[in-house]
């Protein structure tokens, strides 16, 4: 298998990396620091939010809250650069929290320290059982995500008694065309593995694969980061769904162990 960059671990594996293309970087870095060629194939498009003055008027009040809560990477460039034209990044008064390591680096690119964020899994779930959010009530709590998102986080926060807002700074859609290159790399011996880092990606692929002959595609490993993930690829045929730890460098451990795996790249 061509592409590798260096010797390695995953020398001779093309993996397929289906993050968004903003947040693929790290991880395509990191599979190619091991040997692998990433072969980048966005399952996600981020794009504007969907009511940006409704977004703006949320944030001119950004310093009335006492948390700011990040669902993602993406929630932190998309929504401080949103806020900086209306007010100081971050307000003094907040305390922050974030569902994701890559989510606390971004912040840290920004000065954020001193995040409460999970450390094992990362999920709305996960963040909830911080001690830091056990207590919050006569707290008001805003939160940065996409324009949808999964209700689970604000359901545990208002169980805790804090008042909930939310600055939708994104959109996430479906990109545009099919998954078929995917398909045909996998038919040609081009490709062994996958990583899919959302449910909602996991959903994109099987609609972007319909029609098209994939069967040697859904026979491959397919990586993902969480069960939710795992359970929502083997719902779509991808029956080789592996769970790995969470973050890069979790789904990286998890594809060196498969690829010293003894005679099987599809085992």
């Amino acid at each position: 298998m061509s592409g590798a960059t260096q010797p390695g671990p995953l020398s001779g594996r093309s993996i397929a990396v289906t993050r968004p293309e903003q947040q693929a970087q790290r991880l395509c870095a990191a599979i190619e620091a091991a040997g692998g060629e990433a072969v980048r194939h966005p399952l996600i498009e981020i794009g504007a939010p969907v009511d940006p003055r409704g977004l703006q008027q949320v944030l001119a009040r950004a310093a009335r809250y006492d948390w700011a809560i990040f669902s993602s990477p993406t929630a932190v460039e998309r929504g401080l650069a949103a806020l900086a034209a209306v007010a100081p990044v971050p307000p003094a008064r907040w305390r922050v929290a974030a569902i994701g390591e890559g989510t606390v680096r971004a912040l840290a690119r920004y000065g954020v320290t001193g995040v409460l964020a999970p450390t094992e899994r990362y999920d709305s779930e996960a963040l909830l059982e911080c001690p830091g959010l056990g207590d919050l009530r006569g707290q008001a709590v805003l939160v940065f995500r996409g324009q949808e998102g999964r209700d689970a986080l604000e359901r545990g926060l208002r169980q805790r008694g804090a008042a909930v807002e939310f600055a939708a700074c994104y959109t996430r859609r479906r990109p545009e065309g099919t998954a078929a290159i995917l398909a045909q790399r996998a038919r040609e011996g081009r490709l062994d593995a996958v990583v899919v880092t959302s449910s909602e990606a996991a959903g994109h692929l099987a609609a972007m694969l319909e029609g098209i002959e994939a069967v040697a595609l859904r026979a491959l490993p397919v990586f993902a980061p969480h069960p939710r993930i795992v359970a929502a690829l083997r719902e779509v045929g991808f029956a080789n769904a592996r769970l790995t730890a969470g973050g890069d460098d979790g789904v990286v451990e998890a594809l060196v162990a498969w690829a010293r795996e003894p005679g099987g790249d599809t085992a």
